[in-house]
């Protein structure tokens, strides 16, 4: 019988916010250690970040998921990367274009799902305190329709 070896599992401390070796195991045990923070600059402010692994800033693969309080948005943009995205609780409308028109959005509940290749224009907002989780590889990037609608011009 062929034996198979385990690698040792190195457990990262959750205040690291996130995990750099993709080549190791990570467990994530529950919500309660998920580790929320401001999220970065080029999305308005409320919004929430929790880095689960990777870094979406640097090569490789990552995870990370994003809190929205209630009626929040994000004007059109595009990421430089494909993006998977599970709606983990609340709703999330969302819609593809350059210029924002609710009309267009349609509701992604929890347990739902949408897939976007790499720079297509895309929004959302929500009416209820929404999180998902993001999945991409990157550096990943966020680059408004408008530069008028990127939060981080108007400091």
């Amino acid at each position: 019988m062929k034996r198979i070896s385990l690698a040792v599992v190195t457990m990262l401390s959750f205040d690291a916010h996130f995990c750099l070796a993709a080549e190791k195991l990570f467990v994530l045990p529950g919500d309660a250690a998920v580790k929320w923070l401001p999220a970065p600059k080029t999305l308005v402010p409320g919004i929430q970040i929790a880095r689960i692994t990777g870094d979406p800033d640097v090569a490789g693969p990552f995870v990370l998921r994003l809190k929205f309080p209630a009626n929040s948005f994000v004007a059109p943009h595009h990421h430089a990367t494909a993006e998977s995205v599970t709606v983990l609780s609340g709703a999330l409308f969302h819609a593809t274009g350059d210029s924002f028109d609710k009309s267009r959005g349609e509701e992604v509940k929890a347990g739902g799902f949408f897939f976007l290749p790499e720079k297509m224009s895309h929004y959302l907002w929500t009416t209820t305190e929404t999180i998902i989780q993001v999945e991409g590889v990157g550096p990943f990037g966020v680059e408004y329709a408008s530069p008028a609608d990127d939060p981080s011009k108007h400091e």
